[in-house]
């Protein structure tokens, strides 16, 4: 079930994960005229439960979205299905227009819609991922205990993973691929964690009865593993966003692109707020929805100092007649 989208609204979330519906939660419950709009192409598509989640272990992502947005529902706010494909500045408000011609206009925008997690062309590593090819410790660690993990050196994090997943399995092989090779430093401490170096370009993921079986490298080694953790370059979602003049830019840390945003979520463009991962890349559920939640009540509060502006204004032309 969708909603009708209206002509106008205080604010429009741009993203119905955890960070837009609990954000879109906490402006509907302000008494807010909201929309969430959602395009279905969730991040955590590819995952059967929620993990790290207090009093929702577990559960699986689409039940968690189905309460969510029930809950916006519930305080009188919409949730909208559809693709926003730009967004433009008309006086003090914004236009959003979906990819279907439909449009609405908002006083204030949240946009909480997510990256994108872009692997290499390794045949076979896409096919793979969310199943026997994960990303996170947090996410799958306790579901891979104990497994034999290979962990492919793709972007600045590769070592670090590598000795993060050691927690979890005493198992655990570094495939350099074709990463700068570790330090001096940084050997020494996968060789003291047991964690055995393989050199080499990674030619495929071999795959046998719908399962990992290894990684065959481009001189025809095999390295027999069942489960691979590939660090993901992670892309905010906000192409639509071009038009404000907000761009995502290269994170500090090299592991992809996000939307600057302070502590609140404000960004650098008036009236624009930002939670959930595409601010911060490494979010997992939790930490997005008290992102969105942040946001909602910081947008709130920008709205009640407007609203308390224009009606003094108001007040005093009264006054004055």
């Amino acid at each position: 079930m969708t909603d009708q989208l209206n002509s106008s609204y205080d604010v429009v979330v741009v993203g119905g994960g955890a960070a837009g519906l609990n954000g879109g939660l906490m402006l509907a419950r302000a008494r807010r005229s909201v929309a969430v709009i959602d395009s279905g192409k969730p991040r955590n598509a590819p995952a059967d439960r929620v993990h790290g989640l207090f009093a929702r272990e577990g559960v699986p992502p689409t039940e968690l979205v189905v309460r969510g947005r029930d809950e916006v529902r519930q305080y009188g706010g919409a949730v909208v299905s559809g693709e926003v494909s730009g967004i433009v500045r008309d006086g003090d408000e914004f236009v959003v227009t979906l990819a279907d011609g439909g449009s609405t206009r908002a006083r204030r925008l949240l946009v909480t819609s997510g990256l994108v997690d872009e692997l290499p062309p390794i045949p076979g590593l896409r096919e793979r991922f969310g199943r026997d090819v994960v990303h996170c410790p947090y996410c799958h660690g306790w579901e891979v205990r104990d497994r034999a993990i290979g962990v492919l050196g793709l972007g600045p994090m590769g070592i670090h993973l590598a000795l993060l997943f050691r927690q979890w399995s005493s198992d655990v092989v570094y495939f350099a691929h074709t990463n700068t090779p570790p330090t001096a430093e940084e050997a020494e401490q996968l060789a003291a964690r047991g964690i055995r170096v393989v050199t080499g370009e990674i030619a495929a993921v071999e795959v046998a009865e719908d399962r990992i079986t290894g990684v065959r490298l481009a001189d025809g080694d095999v390295v027999a593993r069942e489960i691979l953790a590939a660090p993901t370059r992670m892309v905010a979602r906000a192409g639509f966003l071009a038009d404000l003049g907000l761009i995502a830019t290269e994170h500090p840390s090299g592991v992809g692109e996000y939307i600057p945003a302070d502590a609140t979520g404000r960004t650098e463009i008036p009236g624009v707020w930002a939670a959930g991962n595409v601010v911060d890349l490494s979010a997992q559920v939790g930490a997005a929805a008290a992102a969105g939640a942040m946001a909602g009540a910081q947008i709130n509060a920008d709205l009640v100092a407007e609203d308390t502006r224009r009606a003094v204004e108001e007040y005093r032309a009264l006054r004055v007649s």
